[in-house]
């Protein structure tokens, strides 16, 4: 070889190389580890991913669509999106990369959020968090055992992952999920951002958000009045984190997830005074209050663990209830420690009989004075889930002379509230509406009411099947309805692999939890905490109104109005259509 072709090919090496640095913004090369998705059970057969552009291809989309992973989407990319929001408000966009071939390390930026030379919004107040594909199911019959083989599956952007960067294997499509948190000392006006995506030898792309900040301001989660009740499951982050039950490493694991859930508003923390109240899940509720029957047949309790338990969950900013489930778990049965053999024994216990009494009372006596030491017992209720009402009358006859001084709360799916209008914290299942006057006699005796879903509910729901617009549509429903807030089974009750499969043995996919491990949350959370905020702002707006502006109100009541029914026609643009009043009644 002459020295003319090795300087020939010395410059041609020489220019790839900066060519590569200029099209990657000089970001250093790096990896980007993660676990693999699931395959796809309807690979596309359809799409001609031959006609996409070279390189990667990226768009801001609608919020509202979940998009395919294996179907190049026909779309005309848009390039900027506008948000509005109040000071102290959540916003949230989408956008969307494709690519017809392998792209590496992916990577998104913002810049600050500019008014003028001196009023910004900081970039770090913006995330972008790229959306992992999960296996789901359809609704099918709702409740009941299902073999994953009957029911169709599919693969559905869902989990919020907190990656830096992300690689995209050719012919998939990949969301990413916007969020800005509008600071509360945030000036009101018009800001701007450009969100700026690389690629390792891509052309950097960049996207123009338009923040309007409006002059009211969102208080913080913590003074939100919407009674957010989604059910906690500890022992489901001790699995999936790979540590010791209630250990310190344990509490630490789980920090980030229930922080997360404090900054969507949550006010109750679920606690159990027995051992797996429920029976039904892949991760059992241990035991957070040892029972132990001594030798001479008295009967003593260690709360270590339960106290521990409520002071970090309080400490997180949850301490509004604690609601203690159960005197009657779906399978009746106390759990204790006999000392006189060191073994554990499980025996069945059955509202209205004697053993019920005997064992029950012993312990109602001493939890109330363990309660009333540690200053917990006013926020302390004794909580049951959908019994029917036989069990619930024998059991609440049975509180009512025993514990009285505790509130009760309940998950009602059968009208219990019209025979016992003092349970202090009521869930009605969402079809079993509850009359308004009852709501307001309620309300009155500072008494909480809430509606929940469940595996029978199509509509409105949080599956991963769910269209994501239906977590939206909830928080409005709630404020038609005229309740006080929302309850759901469940928020981190986990399924065997949650990362990928989110499928279980009973109900439809998702319905066992709404955010992920390590604290990813998802596109339903995102859309549900839309939805609070958007029934809070309703809130304020009416206290405002009927003090100051009557035809405002009159207006904002009668949008509200079409919300009250769970069997809307076009819910979509009732959202699209509220949002728009509420932002114009904002100004």
């Amino acid at each position: 070889m002459n020295k003319c072709t090795l300087f020939k090919i010395s410059f041609i090496c020489l220019i790839s190389i900066a060519l590569l640095i200029g099209c990657n913004s000089e970001k250093p090369v790096r990896e980007c580890p993660t676990f693999t998705e699931l395959p796809d059970p309807n690979p596309d057969t359809l799409s001609t991913w031959s006609r996409v552009d070279a390189g990667l291809q990226a768009s801001l989309v609608n919020i509202d669509v979940k998009y395919p992973k294996s179907i190049a989407p026909e779309i005309t990319p848009q390039k900027s999106t506008q948000l509005t929001g109040w000071k102290g408000e959540r916003v949230s966009s989408q956008l969307l990369l494709w690519s017809a071939e392998d792209i590496m390390q992916v990577e998104c930026e913002f810049t600050d959020f500019n008014l003028s030379s001196d009023k910004t919004i900081p970039a770090d107040a913006a995330q972008a968090r790229f959306v992992r594909y999960v296996i789901t199911d359809i609704f099918g019959p709702g409740c009941g055992y299902r073999k994953p083989e009957d029911f169709p599956s599919s693969l559905v952007p869902d989990m919020l992952d907190n990656l830096d960067c992300f690689d995209i294997p050719a012919k998939t499509v990949r969301p990413v999920w916007i969020t800005v948190n509008i600071p509360s000392s945030a000036e009101a006006g018009i800001y701007k951002s450009k969100l700026t995506v690389t690629a390792r030898g891509q052309k950097k792309q960049e996207f123009e958000i338009e923040l309007k900040v409006q002059d009211r301001t969102l208080p913080p989660a913590s003074d939100w009045k919407y009674h957010l009740d989604l059910w906690q499951h500890p022992s489901a982050v001790a699995r999936t984190e790979n540590v010791e039950l209630w250990s310190d490493a344990h509490f630490e694991a789980m920090k980030p997830v229930y922080k997360m859930l404090a900054d969507a508003g949550q006010k109750v923390i679920t606690a159990t005074v027995n051992k797996d109240p429920w029976v039904q899940t892949f991760d059992k509720y241990e035991d957070m209050i040892l029972w132990t029957k001594n030798a001479d047949g008295t009967w003593s309790y260690d709360y270590a663990v339960f106290d521990k338990w409520i002071q970090f969950m309080m400490d997180l900013g949850i301490n509004k209830m604690i609601n203690c489930y159960s005197l009657i778990p779906w399978k009746s049965g106390i759990h204790y420690k006999d000392a006189s053999t060191g073994e554990m024994v499980d025996v069945e216990v059955v509202p209205g009989t004697k053993v019920f009494e005997e064992m029950w009372t012993p312990f109602l006596n001493d939890f109330r004075k363990h309660m009333q030491e540690k200053g917990w017992l006013e926020i302390t209720n004794i909580a049951m889930d959908e019994r029917g009402p036989k069990e619930m009358k024998l059991t609440m006859d049975f509180l009512h002379k025993v514990a009285p001084e505790f509130g009760i709360s309940l998950a009602d799916n059968h009208k219990s509230y019209k025979q016992y209008p003092y349970i202090k914290d009521m869930s009605v299942s969402v079809d079993a509406k509850v009359d308004s006057a009852d709501i307001q006699f309620r309300r009155e005796k500072g008494l909480i009411t809430t509606y929940y879903v469940c595996c029978s509910d199509k509509f409105p729901n949080m599956f991963t099947c769910s269209e994501l617009p239906e977590a939206v549509y909830a928080g409005w429903y709630s404020i038609a309805a005229g309740y006080d807030g929302f309850l759901r089974w469940a928020y981190n009750s986990w399924v065997e692999n949650p990362l990928t499969d989110s499928r279980f043995v009973t109900w439809p996919a998702g319905d066992t939890y709404i955010v992920y491990p390590e604290a990813r949350s998802s596109m339903r959370f995102e859309r549900l905490i839309e939805g609070i905020q958007d029934a809070e702002k309703i809130r304020i707006l009416r206290e405002e109104f009927t003090s100051n502006n009557p035809e405002k109100l009159k207006e904002l009541n009668n949008e509200v109005a079409k919300f009250n029914t769970t069997k809307p026609t076009d819910y979509v643009k009732m959202i699209k259509d509220g949002k728009q009043v509420l932002n114009k009644l904002s100004e």
